[in-house]
């Protein structure tokens, strides 16, 4: 199958129409888009959009042979206009499959927001599922559904769409994920192709048109990353988004409960809150075995405070005992820690802080964190994949 991306944008295109928003404002040549239209095998189109017949001609394709019009979510705004010699554009209700003379199966996914998804299969037996915006696929059941060829999604503000497709086999190592409906929720160009790439991802330009079962040298997500930044500047939510498209992650919060400490309480919640609901949650600083163990991704936050528990268990604070053995032992338990991050075979995302760039501590314990704090964030680093610095929000990739 051939699957030409007429339009690779959200349903009010990129830019939107008097959006002043800085994503908009850079959203030119390449990285503007069309509403999201998909044409396969000249024969069929996913979601008829204004437009439609001058955008194929200038992918030097045609609307002529088109023999049925599917559209998979409802159209705000003025009808569409539909061009001469093509069907008048339907839904086929969920469960329901279309038999096309051209030898194409379409089956209609049931979504869990207003909308249709479409399972469609060649006659050559590759398949495609094309998802609609803001959409993810309700009702799966795991070993239900082989790995699609390509799958067309709302990637950006639904990763959990492609979690679900995972969870169940549906989406696979081989599976091209291409992302459609984007808006303006991430700067284009470099940034959106970097969380995508986090995600095992990408976007095309509107226009291309791509062989289904080619492969694409797509990046694959880091084994291993590490995410810094200092406070407040949004390195634990990248770290999240970084595994939001993934079924079953396991977080280790390794700051403990703090019985009694409302403000502790209150930031804990917070980041329960976000995550998805398919994660799983342990409190330890007893990385080691989670690293040595296979299983689902893990994303650890923090390192910072692995540390201080670290340096609590070897009396790093009374300068006595650090002299004693104090820290031998901690550079015993660092290189544990960082040994193990070499050998796992899980996909690993930790965070910590990066506190080397700010005011130099007034106590002598405050510095030597510091120190320590320094030393294990290389060590780590060096065993990554992917270094990441966060800084108000926008991540710096140091690293891959």
């Amino acid at each position: 199958m051939e699957l030409t991306l007429l339009g690779t944008g959200a349903p009010a295109g990129l830019p939107r129409p008097s959006c002043p928003c800085a994503a908009c404002a850079t959203a030119v040549a390449t990285d503007a888009r069309a509403a999201t239209s998909v044409l396969v095998d000249e024969t069929l189109l996913l979601d008829l959009t204004p437009g439609a017949a001058f955008a194929a001609a200038r992918s030097g394709h045609s609307l002529a042979g088109v023999r049925q019009v599917l559209l998979s979510h409802p159209h705000d705004g003025p009808p569409v206009e539909v061009p001469a010699g093509v069907p008048q554009p339907g839904r086929v209700p969920d469960g329901r499959e279309l038999a096309l003379l051209t030898g194409h199966r379409v089956r209609a996914v049931a979504m869990d927001a207003p909308g249709t998804g479409y399972a469609v299969t060649g006659p050559d037996g590759q398949r495609v599922l094309y998802l609609p915006p803001g959409g993810a696929p309700a009702g799966l059941e795991e070993g239900a559904v082989e790995p699609y060829d390509v799958v067309l999604a709302d990637v950006v503000r639904r990763p959990d769409a492609l979690a679900r497709l995972r969870a169940v086999g549906a989406v696979g190592p081989t599976t091209d994920v291409v992302a459609v409906h984007v808006d303006h929720d991430v700067p284009p160009g470099a940034e959106l192709r970097r969380r995508l790439a986090a995600a095992g991802a990408r976007a095309v330009p509107d226009g291309t048109t791509l062989a289904v079962g080619v492969y694409e040298d797509v990046p694959d997500v880091p084994r291993r990353t590490l995410v810094l930044g200092g406070a407040r500047s949004g390195k634990s939510v990248e770290a999240e988004r970084r595994l939001e498209a993934f079924p079953e992650v396991l977080y280790v919060a390794t700051g403990g409960s703090r019985n009694g400490d409302t403000e502790w309480a209150s930031r804990v919640a917070t980041h329960r809150e976000r995550r998805p609901g398919s994660w799983r949650t342990t409190e330890t600083c007893d990385l080691v075995p989670l690293l040595k163990d296979d299983g689902a991704p893990l994303l650890i936050d923090c390192l910072s405070l692995w540390l201080t528990d670290a340096m609590d268990a070897v009396g790093a604070w009374d300068d006595a005992e650090w002299a004693g053995g104090g820290e031998r032992e901690l550079r015993s338990r660092v290189l544990e820690l960082t040994e193990a991050v070499r050998g796992t075979r899980r996909t690993v995302v930790a965070v910590s802080n990066e506190v080397g760039s700010g005011i130099v501590p007034a106590t002598a314990s405050g510095r030597r964190y510091r120190d320590e704090l320094g030393r294990l964030n290389t060590a780590f680093a060096n065993e990554c994949e992917q270094v990441v610095l966060v800084v108000a929000g926008q991540a710096l990739v140091l690293r891959g």
